[in-house]
């Protein structure tokens, strides 16, 4: 199971919307949704990720959790 913090980092900031991030970090609006809603989070890319977490500076594991299914 994948979970996102994408606006636990985003308040970290003080970025207020998914426009600003957009901005800062050159990710189309849909890849941002499905991280900030926690949908289709698996379809994700590792590209997209590394653009956030550079735009938040932030390491990929602050910005996504894996943990498997027990």
């Amino acid at each position: 199971m994948l979970k996102c913090y994408i606006r636990h980092r985003m308040a970290d900031k003080n970025i207020d919307d998914i426009s600003q991030l957009i901005t800062l970090s050159g990710v189309s609006r849909n890849s941002i949704n499905k991280l900030y809603r926690g949908i289709n989070i698996k379809t994700v890319k590792i590209e997209t990720l590394m653009k956030l977490c550079d735009a938040l500076q932030c390491k990929l594991s602050d910005l996504i959790e894996y943990n498997s299914k027990q």
